[in-house]
């Protein structure tokens, strides 16, 4: 029969270190009312005798559970399948690790789901929340407001007063308008596009900046160039299955994913990209590197928008008081062989 190792306790490490079992708890918890030789002593105990705090008791005491969730509106197989989220990940959990906090990441898209989750982030499981693919029948950040809980939104919010909240976002109307004013300005005479879903921000910003640059170089938006998608891949072609019977020369797809779905559909129909049709993407991800032919697409700094997110919400966490309103990030145009 083995016996088992009694778990170091508070009052072993103090014992070891000479100290008070107040001293050991102020010097856990990064107090800096202790001397600096109190400080490495008990430290050194702790290593000795290889404590660790009681995460439990300690969140009793700091009402912190040292925990972000990131909430994605979306259903799970939409996680995995879109480079957004991934590089929206690793910004976040850059800055997460940095600063000695764990990232809870969650999915949610229907109300069911939304409010189940809900009803864990606002019962101080969490310290704050980020949210990202917000669509405007999404009732979370509404929820979360009336709990008080911290929050920090990733895009321009649809509905509440951009200024009355903390946002990160990129300039998705700056985008678009440079993708499409590069197409028309390469002699393009049918400039279609790919718009993104109507219920969330970057879609209707991508849409608008697509309208702004053909009504600023004096062409009307034919109805017969535009079709929507969803963001994903199969989004994509089915839309560029509508477009085709409307003979465009060129596509400005909202996302990535949807200008692959594109290309696909234009090489099956024996058309050339990008003598034929070029394309357009927006994201800028690995995949429109490895594509063939290799992606033109608007870039937008996704894990620097993670980065930003975060940052906003743990310095607000660490008291630091900053005035609502939004962080805007610039997108360009990366140009390669599709177009």
């Amino acid at each position: 029969m083995s016996v088992r190792r009694q778990r170091p306790t508070l009052e072993m490490v103090a014992e070891r270190a000479g100290v008070g079992r107040g001293t050991v708890s102020r010097v856990i918890n990064g107090s800096q009312q202790v001397s600096k030789a109190t400080r490495e002593s008990v430290l050194r105990a702790v290593r000795e005798l290889g404590y660790v705090p009681n995460k439990a008791a300690r969140t009793l005491v700091t009402q912190r559970t040292d925990t972000i969730a990131l909430v994605v509106s979306e259903r799970d197989d939409r996680l995995f399948a879109q480079p957004f989220f991934a590089g929206i990940v690793r910004g976040v959990s850059s800055v997460l690790n940095d600063r000695g906090l764990q990232l809870l990441l969650a999915t949610a898209r229907t109300a069911a789901e939304h409010e189940r989750l809900a009803e864990y982030l606002t019962g101080h499981h969490v310290d704050g929340v980020l949210s990202v693919s917000l669509h405007s029948d999404d009732p979370l950040p509404g929820l979360l407001e009336r709990a008080g809980v911290p929050y920090v939104h990733g895009g321009r919010p649809l509905d509440a007063e951009p200024r009355a909240v903390h946002f990160v976002d990129t300039d998705n109307v700056g985008g678009a308008r440079a993708a499409t004013l590069y197409l028309v300005e390469g002699g393009r005479e049918r400039v279609a596009t790919i718009a993104g879903p109507q219920d969330m921000v970057a879609g209707i910003d991508r849409l608008r900046g697509y309208r702004g640059a053909l009504e600023e170089v004096g062409r009307r938006v034919d109805p017969a160039l535009l079709a929507y998608g969803d963001f994903s891949y199969e989004g994509g072609e089915a839309a560029m299955r509508e477009l085709l019977a409307a003979r465009p020369d060129a596509v400005f797809a909202a996302s990535d994913l949807m200008a692959l779905g594109a290309l696909r559909v234009v090489k099956e129909a024996g058309m050339r990209v990008p003598e034929d049709i070029a394309i357009i993407g927006y994201d800028d991800s690995d995949l429109a590197l490895h594509s063939d032919p290799p992606l033109t697409s608007v870039h937008q700094p996704i894990e620097r928008m993670g980065r930003e997110m975060a940052r906003i919400l743990t310095d607000g966490l660490a008291g630091e008081v900053r005035e609502p309103g939004g962080v805007i990030l610039d997108a360009y145009l990366v140009v390669r062989d599709s177009t």
